[in-house]
């Protein structure tokens, strides 16, 4: 699983080369929001197909482990490779 820190992130937000895919609740998103597509880790297998394939995904969510679950799933059930995880998530925001 690749990775990436929230400094490397945040140094690249501006350059447009990243999707970010919130997997969070709405509640959550709702709260504080870095300008990511909300697809809730429920959700992410039936919406998998809104998820783009041509540049890289930096999945996040509040702490880095729901996001590592859907990054997970996704490659096992579909072969996505180009999800990036958020060390830390938001937290570390």
């Amino acid at each position: 699983m690749n990775h990436i820190t929230v400094e490397e992130l945040k140094s690249k937000l501006s350059q447009g080369e990243y999707f970010l895919l919130d997997v969070r609740e709405d509640d959550e998103h709702e709260r504080f929001d870095i300008g990511g597509t909300l697809i809730p880790l429920d959700e992410i297998m039936a919406r998998a197909a809104e998820i783009p394939t041509d540049k890289p995904v930096v999945v996040y969510c509040r702490r880095g482990i729901r996001s590592q679950i859907a990054i997970q799933r996704l490659e096992d059930r579909f072969g996505i490779t180009n999800l990036v995880n958020l060390q830390g998530g938001l937290e570390r925001w």
